[in-house]
């Protein structure tokens, strides 16, 4: 399943930019149409990887496999960000970065943002501890977001059997602020709900893009997910607010998550199931369905009637 809207043939440019949390120089990268006319997309990535593996990712022979030149072929403006401890971000502070600190960073980023921008609110997305990170930064700020998009998020982790796995090694994240990656940990994000959901080539490219950058990140987003859930209360969203949700992902229940929607306040709300789709949605073979899910929530209309 390949995108196909837009123009295939139009360059997108990048460009580098950077702001300040205290003393850690964060790094933002901006891909937009000369004059974006959507809105502005700030995208936030998980717990193993850096944002320009994740959003940015270019694998020959796969059609607008970058999510981030995709939409702004549609007329966005995107952005992403390097949490601190992550990709070209600060490394150098003796902290593990766990989901409030990367929350801290959005609330700096979307500063930076806001200012570059016509300052019109942001449309976010979040993709697994980039949900909690972006979820917890929305409760923080809710005038800074128009909507919130939650990509394979957990809540109280209640029916999930990564985190399960994962929680029979909490002692050693606990004991350290690293933990080392490699292109072989890369692979097993793919292999561990349900093998095939995505191409190994693409799989290989975005090994290729993480351990170029990264070869250790911080341990803080798996100590919370794995010892402090919940970190994030959905009664405090108060913008409309998408959850999107792999098939075969195994990091949240569906109990789970359509009891964290279900405490939403907003009526403006969706809660969608994506076939074929295990954890890490762009990189999978049906990452069209992903992009059309997307683009629908954040192009949707504002309610005319909302009652009293």
């Amino acid at each position: 399943m390949t995108p196909r809207d837009g123009n295939d043939e139009t360059t997108i440019t990048g460009e580098e930019h950077w702001t300040q949390k205290g003393d850690a120089k964060l790094f933002l990268w901006r891909k937009a149409p000369d004059n974006p006319t959507r809105g502005t997309i700030l995208f936030v990535h998980g717990s193993s990887m850096a944002s320009q593996p994740t959003f940015d990712l270019h694998v020959p022979g796969r059609t607008d496999s970058s999510v981030m030149d995709w939409f702004a072929r549609q007329g966005f403006s995107t952005w992403c960000v390097d949490m601190e401890g992550y990709g070209r971000s600060d490394k150098h502070r003796d902290i593990n970065s766990d989901i409030s600190n990367g929350a801290d960073d959005l609330t700096a980023a979307s500063s930076y943002i806001l200012d570059y921008e016509d300052g019109t609110p942001l449309l976010a997305y979040g993709i697994s501890s980039g949900a909690l990170r972006a979820a917890l930064f929305a409760q923080r700020h809710p005038d800074r977001v128009k909507r919130l998009a939650l990509d394979a998020m957990v809540w109280t982790g209640e029916g999930s059997p990564t985190l399960a796995d994962r929680k029979k090694r909490l002692p050693e994240f606990q004991a350290k602020n690293r933990r080392p990656i490699d292109r072989a940990f890369v692979h097993s994000i793919f292999n561990r709900d349900h093998p095939g959901t995505a191409d190994k080539e693409v799989i290989d490219a975005f090994a290729d893009a993480i351990t170029a950058l990264d070869d250790s990140v911080p341990t803080g987003t798996y100590v919370d997910m794995c010892s402090k859930l919940p970190v994030v209360d959905p009664a405090l969203i108060a913008m409309p607010t998408l959850i999107m949700r792999g098939q075969w992902d195994g990091i949240a229940s569906v109990d789970d998550l359509l009891e964290f929607f279900r405490l939403l306040p907003n009526p403006d709300k969706q809660f969608t199931v994506m076939p074929g789709i295990s954890h890490a949605s762009f990189q999978q073979k049906n990452y069209a369905l992903v992009y059309h899910i997307l683009l629908s929530f954040f192009t949707q209309p504002d309610p005319i009637y909302r009652g009293d």
